[in-house]
């Protein structure tokens, strides 16, 4: 079966979903088990993919990179999550971060920091949530403050995908503290991971996406010179809502390569099991929940197809981005729910694939805005 088939794809996107495809199966699905019994970061496989040209290209040709569509972002989110999440994700990051250096960033700083990523000679990456604050955008408590010709950074940041690996990181913090503009106190800025006062470890052991890790970073009168803001003082949150927009849209396609990867693990496992004298796919029941599983991927792989398409063209992006998020992440979580339960106490052993699918799924419903946060956006931006 194909269900990440291309007829829905625009054509421009098509080739580079084929090159996705052809390196997850040369480079993550061999490899993916014992990265994740290993819970080791994918150095290697990372590597091959910035020779391959499929890592940070997001990056536009103007700055050395190949200028990725948000299409063919999605389109290969789809091929590289179907393969495995943690790979997936560790290959995605390296470039996290560099557009909104494109499109609010300085000509110096895009041709400091966005070319040697373009160029695989840097990684990127983006620190927004906190140990105690996750989806409130307004509530971070990671201070920077102006002095003299430098920013003081102080706080805390978790979740950090590249934050021990990378070459520099956009880092969103607080940089005032007006109670009538709560959304006006942010911004964002270009932060080296070898500048005094920035020290970052890797978050213990996770359940899921064991081949990706992230970080716990602290800054203590972390040192950054003042041309290191990002645009404008007090626009990070506007800049931020609008990058989530992009941002979820291609989480979407985690989803889907997640419930992909449930489906073909169910579908191939009921065909070769047999109780009572046949195989179970014959029971009435098995067929009915593969039946459920298809009506939930489908449905959500139309939405988000048509959702991209949305947020590209800056029609409503914001409710269009978190309806394809919601639907799609849940369809994946429903997906490997009932492949589960179709392999039967088979599913908990680590050697079976579902195992590995069903924990990997309770990550992207999480991250990007919890799904919560998404049915208030989906409600308060809905067409009246």
């Amino acid at each position: 079966m194909d269900l990440l088939e291309e007829s829905i794809i625009p054509e421009h996107a098509r080739a580079v979903k084929q090159e996705a495809r052809e390196f997850a199966e040369e480079h993550i699905e061999p490899n993916a088990e014992e990265y994740f019994d290993r819970g080791e970061y994918p150095e290697d496989i990372v590597q091959k993919g910035e020779e391959a040209g499929l890592v940070a290209q997001g990056v536009s040709e103007e700055y050395g990179g190949r200028g990725f569509t948000i299409y063919e972002q999605l389109a290969i989110a789809e091929e590289f999550y179907k393969a495995d999440a943690g790979i997936g994700l560790s290959l995605q990051l390296p470039g996290f971060g560099t557009d909104i250096v494109e499109q609010h960033g300085t000509e110096e700083q895009k041709e400091e920091y966005l070319r040697p990523v373009a160029n695989n000679e840097m990684r990127s990456g983006l620190g927004v949530s906190e140990p105690e604050t996750g989806s409130d955008m307004a509530g971070m408590q990671t201070t920077a403050e102006k002095d003299g010709d430098e920013w003081v950074l102080n706080g805390e940041k978790y979740w950090v995908g590249n934050g021990v690996e990378a070459d520099w990181l956009t880092i969103y913090a607080r940089t005032g503290h007006d109670e009538d503009n709560r959304y006006g106190n942010f911004s964002l800025f270009i932060v080296p991971t070898d500048a005094p006062g920035y020290h970052a470890e890797h978050i213990p052991e996770k359940m899921c996406y064991r081949a990706s890790k992230q970080a716990h970073i602290t800054f203590d009168d972390c040192r950054i010179p003042e041309d290191h803001l990002i645009g404008e003082e007090g626009q990070g949150f506007y800049v931020m809502a609008d990058f989530f927009n992009h941002g979820r849209a291609v989480v979407a396609g985690h989803g889907l390569g997640l419930g992909a990867a449930a489906i073909e693990e169910a579908s191939a496992f009921v065909h070769d099991r047999e109780a009572f004298g046949r195989t179970i796919d014959n029971f009435q029941s098995v067929q009915h929940d593969l039946a459920e599983m298809r009506m939930e991927f489908e449905s959500a792989r139309a939405l988000t197809w048509r959702a991209v398409e949305k947020v590209d063209n800056h029609d409503n992006p914001g409710y269009w981005a978190a309806l394809a998020k919601a639907t799609a992440t849940e369809a994946a979580t429903e997906c490997a729910e009932r492949g589960m339960q179709l392999h039967g106490g088979r599913s908990v052993l680590n050697e079976n694939r579902i195992s590995r699918v069903y924990r990997d799924v309770r990550v992207p419903v999480i991250y990007e805005g919890a799904n919560p946060i998404q049915r208030n956006l989906i409600y308060s931006q809905a067409p009246r």
